[in-house]
């Protein structure tokens, strides 16, 4: 988390599929332009390892620019956006890779 937390202070964050976050951004009410660092900083303060929505070992990206890295998923209680928020990224060489951000959608368990 450390390192997750340095990259975004730095400003070394990336997007993956960036319209797909862009759309969950705005059902979060924020701008990914103004206001993406300050939300990563903010999610991060708040979130633990015990946060840790994945599996383990925890799965790796098939994505082109992250493919072969592991996918880090957390699901924290955001009290900026007053709801459970579910955001995952990878982490390389300094960077953080953000790969989604979206208001937690839990998978409904069948009956």
């Amino acid at each position: 988390m450390r390192d997750a937390k340095a990259a975004v202070r730095n400003g070394d964050v990336f997007l993956i599929d960036q319209d797909v976050i862009a759309e969950d951004a705005i059902e979060l009410g924020f701008d990914i332009g103004d206001e993406l660092l300050g939300v990563l900083a903010d999610l991060l303060e708040e979130t633990s390892l015990n946060h840790y929505a994945g599996a383990h070992p925890p799965q790796k990206s098939y994505k082109g620019e992250i493919e072969g890295l592991e996918l880090l998923p957390f699901v924290v209680d955001s009290p900026r956006f007053k709801c459970r928020v579910y955001f995952k990224f990878a982490f390389s060489g300094g960077s953080l890779w953000l790969v989604s951000l979206h208001q937690d959608r839990p998978t409904k368990e069948s009956s």
